[in-house]
């Protein structure tokens, strides 16, 4: 049996940014410590919800070492390393190996579109070359691209393929992904509305977004599931299902961003081609945070 990186609740965190849209990093260390002091199991920096597409290599490499520090061994980080070129994805994997991360999050090659056997060679050829363990992540809905049951199968057979984060939103396909590879590979949700469905499949937690704004709720979904309590657990899920609607109301971390600038954290806007909330939205945003106490 492989070792499990973390059981609970990571947060994807955002990366918090100045009004001229450099890295704010003093405000990106007042998120670690609030999620840390707010019962989060896990860190992962530079994700998708953390603007990885849009940050130079300089700034992606900082802010994974600057996480690392901060952090200082309380809980475990994982760095989006992915990339649709599976060499630089190895490059930034050995960087941020050398900054001292638990873990790698490697989403799938996007826009390539490879086939299956290509997600097989991508993926073992980073594994061959780094240290850590490795989280894939499936998201087909950004990428174009599904990793299918078998083919994590195949992954699984690699000692350094660990884990799954799973956003395809196909209940159906998870479920086979864990009967045919068992212990071999843990899946976590990439969903925040399936945390329990998949939990319910032998999951061992989740990579949320939710967390940004409500991490010790958040990891009360999982540990209250893991301790028995499964209609805690479901009924935690159900009471915040219309405000993880609202935050996928736009494409992450839009509204994720926005409501953290509600609560006062201050940081900022998402990098350009993402756009500001539309009022609309960010009105049910607005509406979903005063329900649970969030804002006034």
């Amino acid at each position: 049996m492989k070792k499990t990186i973390f059981t609970g609740a990571g947060v994807a965190l955002v990366t918090p940014m100045y009004d001229d849209g450099s890295v704010n990093f003093d405000k990106l260390g007042e998120l670690v410590d609030y999620q840390i002091n707010g019962g989060t199991d896990a860190i992962i920096i530079c994700g998708t919800s953390g603007e990885s597409s849009t940050l130079s290599h300089e700034e992606h490499t900082k802010a994974i070492d600057f996480t690392v520090k901060k952090v200082a061994g309380r809980v475990p980080v994982i760095a989006g390393t992915g990339s649709n070129d599976t060499k630089y994805a190895v490059e930034l994997s050995l960087e941020a190996q050398k900054s001292g991360v638990d873990a790698f999050l490697l989403v799938t090659p996007y826009y390539n579109k490879t086939t299956q056997a290509g997600l097989i060679r991508h993926y073992t050829y980073i594994a061959d070359r780094v240290n850590l363990p490795i989280i894939v992540y499936n998201v087909p809905s950004r990428t174009g691209l599904d990793i299918k049951p078998e083919t994590y199968l195949e992954l699984s057979k690699h000692p350094r393929i660990v884990a799954a984060k799973e956003a395809n939103g196909n209940i159906s396909s998870v479920a086979k992904t864990a009967a045919l590879c068992g212990d071999n590979l843990d899946i976590y949700s990439g969903n925040d509305d399936q945390i329990v469905p998949i939990l319910s499949l032998g999951g061992k937690g989740v990579i949320s977004v939710l967390s940004n704004i409500m991490p010790h709720e958040t990891h009360d979904i999982c540990a209250k599931f893991f301790a028995g309590d499964i209609e805690g657990s479901r009924k935690l899920q159900l009471d915040f299902i219309t405000l993880i609607e609202a935050l996928f109301a736009e494409t992450s971390p839009v509204p994720a961003k926005a409501a953290l600038n509600l609560m006062g954290f201050g940081v900022g806007e998402g990098r350009m081609p993402l756009a500001p909330m539309q009022e609309k939205n960010l009105a049910f945003l607005k509406d979903e945070m005063k329900k649970h106490g969030l804002i006034k």
